[in-house]
């Protein structure tokens, strides 16, 4: 009888499912998830839950496959030597491969009052604190939005449409991912919907109170309620367990995700940093990642050599509001094409990618090895890499 491998996946996110449900591809394979919540949280929905039209979570049933073991607790360190992993309420677990899904969170702000004054909503718990202190004050009240990234177009939008007052401070450029054209798009939309929208140097917050938001042009707004959108993190797990990281804290990987530390431990989505040219954080990277994790753990496992990280995007949805959006499409690597789809066939279009994201993970529960989008090219990554490859082989290539 085979050897049975036990792989632990750290992390219930997009990255951590998809990972953990094309594992189960072989049944000498025991796979554990361990995650802080009972429940799936379908993050690019976080948006809708402050605006009341989505609850944004999903029952892991409906996305995990039968044969994966949901742990629900919070993994508070990794031990790489005795190759088992230690819980804030239960037994330690044990491992003979981990995959690193932790994913990501509000970043800490540094400006002066936003810890205290401003409200993220990068995470399920947020978006639910955040539900009754819009509740609680007049539609008329002034609310800003700071970061004009996806979530802070979306959320303005979200709320303009419900006949908030809203400013969205960007303090840079709206939109920075988009076209110049997909950027008029939205501008104009958000300009239809009530949105003020402020960009430039200027528009950068510095100062949060409890009833204003102060600019760095000197300008001070009065805000009733202030969301903070501005900016990722990742937990510190890896970190604070001996393994390299870069400076946001993700875990350093080679191309085939597998740190550069330890050949039992690979990492996916927005927590992993490959050759330290990190993708760009979200769910259209992450599922992929997950996928090449998994392939990466069951070639090992197979005494195989690992494929590297071959990864294509396709572009940006935003939701703008419930009646419009807009798709920009992308370079497969990933940078903005001059063509969108936009108004009310974009959020016909972005709707499609959130349903399509979760028959994404459904599909693999219920048939592992079945999702293939990670190996379609992303385009010239490997000569970004030829530019900056280190001298010395990583632990994992010389252990390959």
């Amino acid at each position: 009888m085979a050897e049975n491998t036990d792989v632990v996946v750290i992390g219930g996110g997009y990255a951590g499912v998809m990972a953990a449900n094309r594992l189960t591809r072989r049944e000498d394979v025991t796979v554990t998830l361990i995650n802080p919540r009972p429940t799936f949280v379908d993050r690019i929905r976080l948006h809708q839950l402050v605006g009341g039209s989505d609850d944004a979570v999903v029952d892991y049933r409906d996305v995990l496959g039968e044969r994966v073991r949901l742990v629900v607790d919070t993994v508070t360190r990794i031990d790489t030597a005795g190759r088992r992993v230690t819980l804030a309420a239960g037994d330690p677990v044990g491992y003979d491969y981990l995959v690193y899904a932790v994913g990501s969170g509000s970043a800490d702000p540094s400006v002066p009052g936003a810890a205290e004054f401003a409200y993220p909503i990068a995470d399920l718990e947020e978006a639910r604190r955040l539900r009754p202190v819009l509740d609680a004050v007049p539609a008329t009240a002034p609310v800003t939005v700071v970061g004009a990234g996806p979530t802070g177009i979306e959320t303005a939008a979200e709320l303009a449409e419900l006949g908030r007052a809203v400013t969205l401070a960007c303090g840079g450029v709206l939109g920075p991912y988009l076209h110049a054209r997909g950027r008029r798009s939205v501008a104009g939309r958000l300009a239809k919907l009530g949105v003020t929208v402020l960009q430039g140097p200027g528009a950068k917050v510095t100062a949060v109170t409890r009833d204003a938001v102060r600019l760095a042009d000197g300008r001070e707004l009065p805000s009733e309620v202030t969301i903070w959108t501005a900016g990722f993190g990742v937990p510190d797990l890896a970190a604070r367990s001996g393994l390299s990281t870069d400076a946001l804290g993700r875990l350093r990987t080679d191309e085939t995700l597998t740190s550069v530390d330890d050949a039992r431990v690979v990492a996916a989505g927005d927590a992993a940093a490959p050759s330290d040219l990190p993708l760009r954080m979200s769910c259209q990277a992450a599922i992929p990642l997950g996928a090449r994790a998994a392939d990466t753990v069951l070639s090992r496992i197979a005494g195989e050599r690992p494929e590297p990280l071959n990864q294509a995007f396709a572009g940006q949805c935003v939701s703008l509001g419930r009646g419009a959006g807009i798709f920009q499409f992308a370079h497969r690597y990933d940078v903005a094409l001059g063509f969108h789809v936009a108004g009310r066939p974009g959020a016909r279009l972005k709707e499609f990618v959130c349903r399509s994201i979760i028959k994404q993970l459904a599909g693999e529960a219920r048939k592992p090895g079945s999702y293939g989008l990670h190996r379609v090219s992303g385009g010239p990554r490997r000569q970004r890499l030829l530019a900056a490859r280190p001298a010395e082989p990583t632990i994992a290539e010389r252990t390959a």
